[in-house]
């Protein structure tokens, strides 16, 4: 035996369990059973209310949107996922969740009715354009269903969650600079007080949805790519449902976009106009 066999076989054994980790990463299945898009999309229909139902040109019209915007901020989807598309004009007020396949078009999904950041009061944000990344360097949380100083659910009902985005520059109007650092946040809101006035600007520059969006997204972990590769890497965060049933193609990324619009679409009644189901 040389000196160089001891060498020899340990560079052998480092390689046969390289081997055996690929082999097993390759033919594990997976802890959830993922749920394919045809199912997501119709638990969208079943689940979410309030919702809105697009037209095939304004479907279209975000899907194109959707990818300028990713392209104009330098980022490419590296595998299929979903992406969740909010447009802040007053006369729209919507978010629309897209299905993203690499090598073909965008598919919508389906569309509920949010609130906005509303100008014109101290502390009061313009909800900033852009592409905003959902990771752990901002983490989220969970409403604890407490009331504020003004008797509101601001994050709505407790469990609910909160997405958190982290600081972003956003207009104002308190201040001779009109420009400000707020913290980027969608949750849920008040159920009595203030869910019923999604479709119109209302908030101080975060993005409120109807609750039940915020039960889809959380439940399928629609935005939660690097929530759950924390968990299969790492440990799970504790922010993560035990129940959840993740989707296959988990994205992390919300748009926030502002359509040219000299009236309101009809597809996206004022709020009062549309209760529940479409």
């Amino acid at each position: 035996m040389t000196s160089r066999d001891p060498e020899r076989r340990i560079a052998q054994a480092r390689w046969t369990t390289r081997a055996m980790i690929v082999t097993t990463l390759a033919c594990a299945t997976p802890a959830f059973a993922q749920v394919a898009p045809d199912e997501v999309a119709r638990a969208f229909r079943l689940e979410v209310s309030p919702a809105l139902v697009l037209p095939g040109d304004e479907q279209e019209r975000y899907a194109n949107l959707a990818l300028r915007t990713l392209q104009t901020a330098g980022i490419v989807l590296l595998g299929p996922q979903y992406v969740l598309v909010v447009d802040r004009h007053v006369n729209v007020q919507a978010a629309m969740l897209f299905w993203m396949p690499v090598g073909a078009p965008p598919r919508y999904v389906g569309a509920a009715p949010v609130s906005t950041g509303r100008v014109g009061q101290f502390d009061h944000f313009e909800t900033p354009t852009g592409v905003f990344a959902h990771n752990l360097n901002n983490p989220d949380f969970r409403a604890e269903g407490t009331k504020n100083a003004n008797g509101i659910l601001g994050y709505g009902t407790k469990g609910m969650r909160v997405y958190d985005f982290g600081w972003q520059q956003a207009r104002q109007g308190w201040t001779k600079e009109g420009v400000s650092t707020m913290r980027l946040q969608m949750h849920a809101t008040d159920p009595y007080l203030l869910e019923p006035k999604l479709g119109s600007p209302q908030s101080k520059g975060c993005i409120r949805i109807p609750a039940t969006l915020n039960q889809l997204i959380d439940r399928l972990g629609l935005l939660d790519a690097d929530y759950e590769l924390a968990a299969d890497l790492v440990s799970t965060p504790w922010v993560l449902r035990r129940d959840r049933t993740p989707a296959y193609g988990a994205g992390r990324y919300l748009i926030v976009v502002e359509t040219l619009r000299d009236t309101r679409p009809a597809w996206s009644p004022a709020p009062g106009a549309v209760k529940g189901k479409p």
